[in-house]
């Protein structure tokens, strides 16, 4: 789930240095056109009848294959097909790995990265986005009958579970709390239910993927961070009129309610606004 590179708080810092790992050839973005020419970006698209999109294909429940080897789906998946349709146009998947996908982007493979890449300062010296289509936080979660974790502040001196590689860690120690090592989320839950720690923190859409499929009454979300994370999809630099297309596209899609009933149907909440 929403792993460390897209997660908000100290994830964002995370999610720039996996950036900065994914470097391709070139020193510079390639943009949609030669510096001073024309944007084409759009016009590309619709000349082409097709929209190239980036995506990792085993992010569940992002973008995945339905039974492991399916037809592709998951909730960015949805949203951006719902788009091309508004473009007029179909959606071409290309598949790679997320350590490549920026690098595909400038390479011109794909028009678009659409894998929960969170806006960042420096992606976006870099990228154009488009506005944002999932918005998140980070979360306390513990046993649903505790209710001595009511804020951030309280979890001085309780014990949480982390995975020592997330940021998540580092929001645990400021707090003020102690960290039990874990491999991650389900290890975290088990432990959480077990009563070996008093909470865990993570980002919330980890906790709303869980529960759409465990509908676990022994856990509840008891605080949530004031910072917002926020994803959008990735573009070229020099690629304005698709991006603005496609802010039109996001716009009609929430307003007629699509984004909303995709959004319950991956994690029985709205998380695009």
């Amino acid at each position: 789930m929403k792993r460390t590179r897209l997660s908000a708080i100290g994830l964002i810092a995370a999610a720039a240095l996996a950036l900065a790992g994914c470097g391709s050839g070139s020193t510079t973005p390639t943009g949609s056109a030669p510096a001073g020419g024309a944007d084409t970006s759009l016009s590309d698209v619709k000349s082409a009848g097709e929209l190239k999109v980036g995506t990792e294909g085993t992010y569940k429940p992002f973008s995945f294959h339905a039974d492991g080897s399916g037809d592709l789906t998951g909730y960015d998946v949805e949203i951006i097909t719902a788009v091309a349709g508004k473009l007029g146009v179909k959606p071409s998947f290309q598949e790679t790995q997320f350590d490549a996908i920026f690098a595909g982007l400038e390479a011109k493979r794909f028009d678009v990265v659409a894998n929960q890449v969170s806006v960042t300062d420096e992606r976006k010296a870099k990228y154009e986005f488009s506005e944002p289509y999932t918005v998140s936080t980070g979360v306390i979660v513990t046993k649903a009958d505790d209710s001595s974790v009511s804020s951030f502040d309280s979890l001085k001196g309780k014990t949480t579970a982390q995975s020592l590689t997330s940021n998540w860690y580092k929001l645990a120690q400021e707090s003020g709390a102690n960290v039990e090592a874990v491999e991650g989320w389900a290890q975290a839950v088990t432990l959480l239910k077990q009563g070996r720690v008093d909470a865990t923190i993570n980002d919330k859409l980890t906790y709303l993927d869980y529960q759409k499929t465990a509908k676990d009454g022994e856990i509840k979300i008891a605080a949530e961070t004031t910072d917002k994370s926020l994803s959008a999809f990735a573009f070229r630099k020099g690629s304005t009129s698709l991006a603005e297309a496609v802010n039109t596209a996001l716009g009609e899609l929430q307003t007629d309610g699509t984004l909303a009933k995709i959004s319950q149907k991956y994690f029985d909440a709205d998380v695009t606004k």
